[in-house]
């Protein structure tokens, strides 16, 4: 479909929602069409491009956020539960109680593992846990080029296991994988000579 058909195809269902007494609002309407806007302008538009809660907070928010997040994750704690739990509980959250106070528990929910990509890479990249969800190129088991025959593709699968492993003077991260079919992968160096081979899922 052309961005054109699409914002045709939003305004016929602006109309069934009204004759189904399931009237969207005029905010809601405009954000959807403010999307098509965005597609039109730009055919490499991605709609999570659009839709990064963390491009919401201001430079110094951002900064003392994902610091927040970094040390939760170096501690093993999940940070959202964190969060979560401060608010529960009533607690202060520190350096990160703004989220809280400004953003709130909607802004929160709406943030994924893949939103972080945009903002740290390598050394500073969120570590994974056993459990997340990610994606895996093919470029792990089989020749890959860019403009060749067999391009990178992208597999959704589980983490099952990761293990730190020291070599002498150098130490890297192994992860185990496990694919929705069952079968199962080691990711050497998952951090460090494979980070381009996964990813969050989009």
């Amino acid at each position: 479909m052309t961005p054109d058909e699409i914002e045709a195809a939003l305004q016929a269902a602006f109309n069934c929602c009204d004759a189904a007494s399931c009237p969207l609002t005029v905010t809601q309407k405009q954000i959807l069409l403010q999307v098509v806007e965005q597609i039109q302008g730009n055919p490499n538009f991605r709609v999570s491009d659009s839709s990064n809660p963390l491009d919401e907070l201001t430079p110094e928010e951002l900064e003392a956020f994902l610091q927040f997040v970094k040390v939760e994750e170096e501690e093993n704690r999940t940070w959202k539960v964190q969060l979560l739990n401060d608010w529960l509980l009533e607690q202060d959250s520190g350096k990160v109680q703004f989220i809280r106070q400004r953003y709130g528990l909607q802004w929160l929910n709406r943030v994924e593992s893949y939103h972080f990509d945009k903002y740290v890479d390598g050394e500073d990249g969120l570590k994974l846990k056993i459990g997340d969800r990610i994606e895996v190129c093919n470029a792990l088991w089989e020749w890959v080029q860019e403009n060749g025959p067999c391009q990178r593709q992208w597999f959704p699968c589980m983490v099952i296991q990761i293990e730190e492993v020291s070599n002498g003077d150098e130490s890297f991260t192994n992860c185990q994988i496990r694919f929705y079919d069952g079968n199962e992968l080691e990711i050497q160096g998952i951090y460090e000579w494979n980070r381009y081979n996964w990813r969050y899922p989009q």
